[in-house]
């Protein structure tokens, strides 16, 4: 039996834990919507809800981690009460991580793709038109695509093929941290623009009327999954990183540090991208059209744009790399667990796999084209499955096994959550009644309407 692998350092958990949930909806979506929905009271919504919905949720994967020593593949089956099934959401869970990279990846590979063209300086001098046929040349060249999506499923393996500690931590910690330094140079070229103060207030200053246009419901509905789909989870992507701690620290201030970590990156990303929009009267949508079409034409504006233009697309690869490496390090090791593979084995074999399955995604905006499921292409739908799915029924399996006599009990999981020194998970009466009986009504409610959109 291997000796399980550990952090070196604490700053390399938070960093990793971060990593895998700071992602490309923090980029893309985030900003976009908090300046649609009244600014600053929008991001005091978000926060209420990221704080109340998502943090009891990274506490108890990080607790079920720990405590079992094992990946989500078989912490279930070292901490349920003997006869009962809570073990069948391993299957799910390990689904669920494949799942999301079967399309992350391809996605990922776009970011690479263009922090290369960037840095080429396919960009300079391109017009509108001519940078939205880089886009749409990319996204309908299977074979590019394919080159990209390998290319990065291949460094994230070779990080994990070396292991947690000469791997995973050596080559993250400093990519996290290169991260947020080139975050503080987009920030400070993009608010020193002309005009930048207007793309600021329109993003951060707090506006009711936008609240009262939207619709209160609406507002609170989009905060609420925002808050809780920006951290993975429920498909024990971050549980694996519990296993890899020991008991030193308390779980609930290390999940506030991770949650804290991924609402900046959300934050300073609207930094950059609405004072760089309104400089030059670019309307900031949402989406991958933001990222791949608006803001090259705005780095285009801007002197010295390929220098800006390739630090941002560098940032961005890093971001969603950081998510590629978390991920894959989780079914790496949720393999080993269930069939006892080595480290090479089990790199070998799923990423082989993680290939071959990806390829669909891409297929699906190519050859294959005019294949649907319910209106969706086969990347749509993938994110459907995981985002709509997976993500919120796995997180009420979470919170059902920490709170109920029936799992693992709250007693277990507090004792576990609350071992260490620093902040400590509340154990109020009413506190245990929220978490075992509204909060995952939230939940399933949040995911009933993702089927009522997707119906109507």
């Amino acid at each position: 039996m291997e000796k399980r692998e550990k952090f070196s350092s604490r700053l390399g958990f938070i960093l990793i834990s971060a990593g895998c949930a700071i992602g490309l909806g923090n980029v893309w979506r985030f900003p976009y919507i908090t300046g649609k929905y009244g600014g600053g009271v929008f991001v005091l919504i978000y926060l209420f809800f990221l704080i109340a919905m998502g943090l009891p949720v990274v506490v108890m994967e990080f607790a079920t981690g720990r405590a079992s020593q094992k990946s989500i593949t078989k912490s279930y089956d070292v901490l349920e009460p003997k006869g009962t099934k809570w073990h069948i959401h391993k299957y799910f869970a390990f689904a669920g991580n494949y799942l999301l990279m079967m399309f992350y990846t391809t996605v990922a590979g776009w970011m690479l793709a263009y922090f290369y063209k960037m840095l080429t300086g396919k960009f300079v001098g391109a017009n509108s038109g001519q940078i939205e046929q880089i886009f749409v040349g990319l996204t309908t060249n299977r074979n590019e695509m394919i080159f990209w999506m390998v290319l990065i499923s291949v460094l994230g393996l070779l990080v994990c093929s070396l292991g947690l500690e000469k791997g995973v931590e050596k080559i993250t910690k400093p990519m996290m941290l290169c991260l947020f330094g080139i975050m503080l140079v987009l920030i400070i070229r993009a608010v020193t623009l002309p005009n930048a103060m207007e793309g600021l207030s329109f993003y951060l200053k707090p506006d009711i009327s936008k609240v009262k246009e939207a619709g209160f419901s609406e507002v609170l509905f989009s905060a609420m999954g925002q808050s809780f789909f920006t951290l993975s989870i429920g498909i024990g992507s971050l549980s694996i990183f519990g296993s890899y701690i020991d008991k030193e620290r308390a779980l609930t201030g290390e999940a506030v540090s991770v949650m804290a970590l991924d609402t900046a990156v959300a934050l300073m990303s609207g930094l950059i991208i609405f004072p760089a929009c309104f400089s030059f009267g670019i309307d900031p949508g949402e989406g991958p059209g933001l990222v791949f079409v608006t803001l090259p034409n705005v780095f285009n504006e801007m002197a010295g744009s390929r220098l800006w233009g390739t630090l941002f697309f560098l940032f961005m690869t890093f971001a969603a790399f950081s998510t590629v490496i978390a991920v894959f390090q989780n079914i790496i090791a949720c393999a080993q667990d269930l069939w006892g593979w080595s480290l090479k084995k089990s790199t070998w074999i799923n990423g082989i796999l993680l290939i071959v399955l990806s390829l669909p995604c891409i297929l699906g905006m190519t050859d294959w084209a005019n294949f649907t499921i319910l209106g969706k292409n086969i990347m749509d739908m993938e994110d459907f499955l995981v985002s709509n799915n997976l993500l919120p029924l796995g997180a009420v399996v979470f919170l059902l096994f920490c709170t109920t006599r029936y799992g693992w009990g709250w007693k277990n999981f507090l004792a576990e959550a609350n071992a260490g020194k620093g902040m400590k998970f509340p154990a109020a009466k009413a506190y245990k009644f929220y978490l075992t009986f509204i909060l995952p009504v939230v939940v399933l409610y949040l995911t009933v309407q993702a089927y009522i959109t997707l119906f109507s």
